[in-house]
């Protein structure tokens, strides 16, 4: 994969697939590309779709500062002004979402549309357990034990499935994997919980759409309404039955990118 140095001093590692107008992916906690799996080739069949590794994570550099949510938007900004991107529609997962919100927020005139998967404007209680506990087996570097909480993002279809193990061995490379990389995912959660802009959700000026499914635990649907009700004009789409997990893009890859293409197809062109 091509790699581009950019303005906030990391070298990022990225790849573009498709044509049409561009659709930046931005990664969620932990993940590296190949975590997208099939939705990358799904919506490249409209979009000029460019995903890469965040900070630190895949083949991307830490760099040096603090990783936070509004740092992270910062890359992806600096990202888009190196491949001379002026404009572009912005999909985040998770993390990603929440880098989407502060990059809309500080770079409105980059972000053609916000679309906002699995999202969450403030931790409540719920969330905080949730991702204090995903967070804990990465601080003391155990990855069996990381990958073993990592089921709570899947539906319980999915994680009862008795080729759930096979399934989950190609998307092993898209995880941390070394000890600078299982530290870099401890800071992603430190941010996840950091992460707050329910008081200035009401800013964003871009299209907005809010996705989430109803089985997800780590962003559950209430936290993603808040945003969607937060954002002028936003629409907010929850995708329910099996599969609807926090993981809905690995699960239900087909619905999730008809509902993605069907909001971008009623916008003006980004240009």
């Amino acid at each position: 994969m091509p790699q581009i140095p950019v303005r906030t001093g990391v070298t990022l590692n990225y790849e573009i697939t498709g044509s049409g107008e561009p659709l930046l992916l931005v990664m969620g906690t932990s993940g590296a590309i190949a975590l997208w799996g099939e939705l990358t080739s799904r919506l490249a069949q409209t979009h000029q779709v460019i995903a890469f590794d965040n900070r630190g994570l895949g083949g991307s550099d830490r760099g040096t500062g603090d990783i936070t949510v509004a740092s992270l938007a910062e890359d992806a900004s600096a990202l888009l002004e190196a491949l001379e991107i002026p404009r572009a529609h912005v999909l985040g997962w998770s993390l990603g979402s929440a880098v989407v919100q502060e990059l809309a927020l500080a770079h409105p005139d980059q972000v053609a549309s916000a679309l906002m998967y699995a999202t969450w404007g403030r931790a409540d209680g719920f969330q905080r357990s949730v991702l204090t506990a995903l967070r804990l087996p990465y601080v003391h570097r155990d990855m069996d034990s990381a990958l073993a909480t990592a089921g709570i993002a899947f539906s319980p279809q999915l994680l009862d499935h008795p080729d759930f193990g096979a399934m989950l061995g190609p998307m092993l490379p898209a995880f941390p994997q070394n000890e600078e990389q299982m530290q870099v995912t401890v800071e992603q959660w430190d941010a996840d919980l950091a992460h707050d802009t329910i008081d200035r959700l009401g800013a964003i000026t871009a299209p907005t759409l809010v996705v989430v499914g109803e089985q997800d635990l780590l962003t559950p649907p209430w936290q993603a309404k808040k945003v969607a009700d937060a954002i002028p004009g936003a629409r907010y789409e929850l995708v329910t039955g099996p599969g609807s997990s926090h993981g809905l893009h690995i699960e239900r890859p087909a619905d999730l990118a008809r509902i993605l293409t069907a909001f971008l197809g009623e916008l003006a062109p980004a240009h």
